[in-house]
């Protein structure tokens, strides 16, 4: 009994220490959000379009999207981006490689010679793939496009049945009405992976997005999925922005 008790403890152990491995190796995202001084938007796209990006690939790190929000004050002062590394070691890995990088330091010195880009530090999620995220292709792109970042804080215990809401039911109701799902993520880290769900949606008009909505909302099916699936009211209201693809982004 001792040695069967010793045996399940090691494969236990060795479990959970292959789960910490794997989670360290395994495919991240990482949603970064960057707020600039007055005017200096322009400076940052700049940097991004001729520097950043490729430094970025230089250091394996892959660019998925960039996004500019539409509505002010945020449409002159913020970049949002998602990147995408080979693990949460390989993502320290890059960046501490990136910052060090002489031709990095070269471009954010001479980026800056009037004056300071950011008003802040980053903000930035890392992030994983929920098991119903699709795989995104650029189809035509319009200069009405509009993307939509929404982030679900889930009530206590219900992410899971949040989850299985949207692989079962929203997607499909989303694209029904017009709404494209590019991504659907959960951050990676205590406490928001216990109960926030991270996603991007494209219209194709702001005014389209409105009517989507609208549809979306009044929809029978939709209704019936609501009341239906056990997630009852969200923690708090989901927080949503408007945006447009950079003339460097991926994702268009």
């Amino acid at each position: 009994m001792k040695r069967l008790l010793s045996t399940l403890t090691a494969v236990l152990s060795f479990g959970s220490l292959a789960a910490v491995v794997s989670s360290a190796h395994a495919d991240v995202y990482e949603l970064r959000t960057y707020t600039t001084n007055e005017g200096k938007l322009d400076n940052l796209n700049k940097r991004f379009r001729d520097h950043t990006v490729k430094l970025f690939k230089k250091h394996g790190i892959e660019s998925v999207g960039y996004w500019v929000p539409v509505d002010e004050p945020k449409s002159k002062n913020t970049l949002i981006y998602v990147i995408k590394h080979k693990g949460r070691d390989a993502a320290a890995a890059s960046w501490k490689a990136f910052v060090a990088d002489p031709e990095w330091r070269k471009v954010a010195r001479e980026s800056q010679v009037d004056g300071q880009i950011l008003a802040k530090r980053p903000e930035s999620v890392y992030m994983e793939t929920t098991d119903y995220s699709p795989t995104w292709k650029n189809s035509k792109a319009d200069d009405d496009d509009v993307f939509e970042l929404r982030i679900y804080k889930a009530a206590e215990g219900k992410l899971g049945k949040l989850d299985a809401r949207f692989r079962d039911h929203t997607i499909k109701l989303f694209l029904r009405h017009g709404m494209k799902s590019v991504a659907y993520w959960h951050p990676t880290d205590e406490p928001a992976s216990a109960d926030t769900l991270i996603y991007i949606i494209k219209h194709d008009s702001r005014d389209a997005s409105k009517d989507s909505w609208k549809a979306f909302i009044a929809d029978p099916d939709w209704k019936k999925a609501a009341r239906e699936s056990g997630v009852g009211r969200l923690a708090k209201p989901p927080k949503s922005v408007y945006m447009k693809s950079t003339d460097y982004s991926a994702i268009r």
